[in-house]
């Protein structure tokens, strides 16, 4: 008798365990990094609008670096070519894990988060677009308002003290994964200006070097490192932004343990940088990006200048209706049960929550808009954008939040002290 098909298991129900171990160690990084993200933020735009607002522009605008290797840049550029790189080669493992191990592994898992980010990247875009157009603005920002800020939302979270459970945090996770893989595709291909075809060329040599080193297990960070740094300034040089030379090697590091391994080059590397990019790198490009000066009359120019009313509208109506209209579409169409400890309004606050667009949507609006009489005012969108969006997101977690920390609370409940949750322990008892 041929046995029955396993049911599949629901929409935002349990993860793996291996999966919610890898989902958990990410987040708690991420949340801390998040929580210094908004201390450089607020220390920025307090500095910003004080009288020592000239001090601020002059350590901003302060250039250094190696002029015969075409690396003379500000501070200001050095935090957001060269210090993004590592939150995008971060980005670019955490994408190649999801895409072998984790929930992009497989079309069945990965079909509900691809087909919502990609709806909450091009839903966004065309809002900004309509006003945009509507009001007779440059239609240059339209990518501005597309990707979600992880690890400003996780703070959100943290500030809330909410109780998320682990299937939550991982969906927020992988449309953010996904979001920065779209943000810098945008930025490769529609930000690039007078093109070095020789130093593009040096930098896919470089490319194919790394990987070639990783595919027959050279080991020792001295091989590594020093190929990384050549491959950003020669992408730096080729007019490409640095930034997609660190996802290109991130997709690249290998993600899976070899038999005499503790941890795959993708772990240990993003064990090691992980800290550095959420604690250090993300923080002080926000500490440069937005320093911006805020009056009656630049909020006014927000909600009053196509431009910035795009970004607006985008991060805050764009991401929530095209995530959430794309998660409850996609799952009707492959007929997804939805967790049954859960209902649509927990995927709703969570779109909210994802319209938090902080650390991209500015790299993105300074390229978008370098006239910084433009900048100015996107930037301030941006900001007021995603503390709308957190404001939104958080009135709807906190509604919810009794029934998140019932759900957390068995998750994690180890009543055996093992130090595996009894859940899992449980499951495994049954299929017995």
């Amino acid at each position: 008798m041929a046995a029955a098909p396993r049911e599949r298991s629901p929409f935002l129900g349990l993860l793996p365990l291996p999966e919610r171990t890898a989902i958990a160690q990410a987040l708690r990084t991420e949340t801390v990094g998040g929580l210094v993200l908004l201390g450089a933020a607020v220390v920025a735009l307090v500095w910003a609008n004080t009288p020592w607002a000239d001090t601020y522009e002059r350590i901003r605008d302060f250039h250094f670096g190696i002029p015969a290797l075409g690396l003379d840049l500000s501070v200001g550029h050095w935090t957001a070519d060269g210090l993004l790189t590592l939150f995008f080669l971060v980005a670019g493992i955490e994408l190649k894990r999801e895409l072998v191990v984790g929930e992009l592994r497989t079309p069945a898992t990965a079909a509900l988060p691809v087909i919502a980010a990609i709806s909450g990247m091009i839903v966004p875009a065309t809002f900004y677009t309509i006003t945009a157009s509507a009001g007779g603005g440059s239609l240059d920002g339209w990518a501005v308002p597309m990707a979600t800020d992880i690890a400003f939302a996780l703070a959100v979270l943290a500030v809330l003290s909410t109780h998320l459970p682990a299937a939550l945090r991982a969906f927020l996770l992988t449309l953010a994964v996904v979001d920065d893989l779209g943000g810098i595709l945008v930025i490769a291909v529609f930000f690039t200006s007078d093109l070095n075809f020789a130093a593009l060329g040096g930098a896919l040599a470089g490319l194919v070097v790394f990987y070639l080193l990783q595919r027959f297990r050279v080991r020792g960070w001295w091989w590594y490192a020093p190929l990384g740094l050549t491959i950003w300034a020669l992408m730096y040089n080729g007019g490409v932004h640095a930034t997609v030379a660190g996802v290109a090697m991130g997709l690249i590091l290998r993600t899976t343990r070899d038999a005499d391994e503790d941890r795959s080059p993708g772990e240990r590397t993003s064990h090691l940088l992980h800290p550095v990019s959420a604690g250090v790198a993300v923080p002080l490009f926000a500490l440069f990006a937005t320093g911006v000066s805020v009056s009656v009359a630049s909020l006014s120019d927000v909600f009053t200048k196509p431009e910035p009313l795009g970004v607006v509208l985008g991060l805050v109506l764009g991401k929530t209706v095209g995530i959430f209209a794309g998660t409850y579409l996609a799952a009707r169409f492959t007929r997804a049960r939805l967790n049954p400890e859960l209902a649509w309004a927990d995927v709703f606050a969570l779109s909210a929550l994802a319209g938090i667009g902080f650390t991209v949507a500015l790299l993105i609006g300074e390229l978008a808009f370098p006239d910084p009489a433009a900048t100015g005012p996107v930037k301030a969108a941006v900001l007021v954008g995603s503390l709308t969006a957190a404001a939104l997101a958080a009135m709807l977690i906190k509604r919810r939040n009794g029934v998140y920390r019932r759900l957390y609370e068995e998750e994690n409940r180890d009543d055996d002290h093992d130090g595996i949750p009894d859940v899992y322990q449980v499951d495994a008892t049954t299929e017995r």
